[in-house]
């Protein structure tokens, strides 16, 4: 199936209505999901699984490090200046890869690569390098495997960017959060905007293939109008992608936003008011809505992906490669295999033990079943294609029904009346449309499928909204 048109139609009142905390769907069971006390034979017979499949890689190489806190992150960081944490870290990292290369097949290649955090660029060019060419010893990465990093625009300059063009990045990344200076010192992330217009000219004058760039609306003192500037700003930047995310004030979960001024924090229908805009703004002026809060050129492989019904998505986000294995390096990354997904240790030094002892450094993880795989498919393809085959799906499970779609989502089914008489969905024959009214609420309408979360009602997620 593919994708007519890119429309979003913004309705404050549903918005309103259906605002409720829900998984980001990067994953189905979501994160949640994992248990304590997995066994590591379960995590070698999903790779042997892959192995037999010859299914592609995906690699994810986790650099908690960052000099200063950021204080809207919610990302797993280790804030220090001590560079000389960098060098035991990295030598860890290394022999879980060898860990992993001696059980994962040779045949397999490797069609995509991040670099995550943290910050990845508070490695050294030194260390980059010696981290990549390890990488390049252990696996294949394929001539047109996707490449990418995110980095922090305030420690990099145009020699590291031309580097890490010249290693074999292809997409980079990086946190604009705001232009307004008022914004930039209340979350203790300033970068004058001359930084970021030179930083996103070096990555041009690099060759890189696309470059995205993220923003955050419901920051404090932030403003319709503020805001707006900032869209306007991040357009005449001229990126390939924009992500534009909602803040999730979570002092309780992220101690370090406890520095943040509460009372400074636009409210509910401001923010509305914001979202509104920068949808309005960005899709006049040449972005597509791909999903969420992404929105990509016309020409970008996403937007190209989704319209031939082929975007993807993994614990990374929205992806153009197809169904792959991902495997998660350094502490806290995730791994996500076709029936098993597991989660290394968070503590550094509970990490190191555990390699030293020849262990995997799992934490937890989860086995998916027949009922898990079946349901992912069917979550994934509304959150990427705003439609589904139901086809396509009995074709791909005809072995996991004792019945037919219909009767197997019997109760599903009956929860989007609900949701097509409020206007988010359309069912037609053989399949289920996203409405542009429901493309916002997309997670509301994948979550009638979530079998897992249903049961958790005290699970921590953001809003949808």
């Amino acid at each position: 199936m593919k994708l007519a048109t890119q429309t979003v139609q913004f309705n404050s009142e549903l918005l309103k209505k259906y605002d409720q905390a829900l998984p980001r769907y990067t994953s189905y069971p979501p994160a949640t999901e994992l248990q304590e006390n997995f066994g590591e034979l379960d995590l070698r017979s999903g790779i042997a699984v892959g192995n037999y499949k010859n299914t592609p890689l995906s690699l994810y190489f986790h650099i908690p490090f960052c000099e200063t806190a950021c204080y809207f992150c919610g990302c797993n960081t280790i804030i220090t200046q001590k560079k000389e944490i960098v060098e035991p870290y990295l030598n860890y990292v290394v022999r879980n890869l060898e860990q992993f290369s001696g059980v994962i097949s040779s045949k397999r290649k490797v069609h995509q690569l991040h670099f995550g955090g943290g910050t990845p660029n508070y490695l050294t060019m030194q260390q980059m390098d010696f981290l990549w060419n390890k990488i390049n010893r252990q696996f294949r990465l394929d001539e047109q495997a996707e490449v990418s990093i995110e980095i922090n625009p305030r420690y990099v300059d145009k020699n590291y960017i031309f580097f890490l063009k010249s290693l074999g990045f292809n997409r980079i990344s990086f946190g604009i959060q705001d232009f307004n200076s008022q914004v930039q010192e209340a979350i203790n992330r300033v970068q004058p905007e001359k930084m970021l217009f030179d930083v996103m000219e070096w990555i041009r004058d690099a060759g890189f293939e696309s470059v995205n760039v993220d923003l955050i609306y419901g920051l404090p003192y932030q403003s319709l109008a503020t805001f707006k500037n900032t869209i306007q700003k991040s357009i005449k930047l001229d990126p390939d992608r924009i992500a534009v995310f909602n803040f999730a004030y979570v002092p309780w979960m992220k101690p370090v936003q406890r520095k943040i001024p509460q009372s400074e924090l636009p409210q509910a229908s401001e923010k509305l008011e914001i979202l509104k805009m920068t949808i309005e703004e960005l899709t006049t002026n040449g972005y597509w809505f791909i999903g969420m809060d992404h929105f990509a050129k016309p020409n970008d492989e996403l937007t190209i992906a989704q319209q031939q019904g082929q975007l993807h998505r993994n614990f990374q986000g929205y992806t153009t490669k197809p169904e792959s294995d991902l495997f998660g390096f350094g502490i806290t990354s995730i791994s996500m295999l076709h029936d098993v997904y597991v989660q290394n240790i968070k503590q550094l030094k509970s990490y190191y033990q555990a390699i030293d002892t020849g262990l995997m450094p799992i934490e937890k993880g989860v086995s998916l079943n027949r009922d898990d795989i079946l349901r992912r498919t069917v979550i994934m393809e509304l959150m990427c294609q705003f439609q589904l085959s139901i086809n396509d799906v009995e074709e791909k499970y005809h072995i996991a029904f004792d019945t037919d779609f219909n009767e197997y989502f019997a109760r599903e089914l009956s929860e989007l009346r609900l949701l097509e008489a409020d206007g988010l969905i359309r069912m037609i024959p053989n399949g289920i449309e996203v409405t542009p009214s429901g493309r916002l609420l997309i997670r509301n309408i994948a979550s009638v499928f979530d079998a897992h979360t249903k049961k958790r009602k005290n699970a921590a997620f953001s809003k949808a909204i």
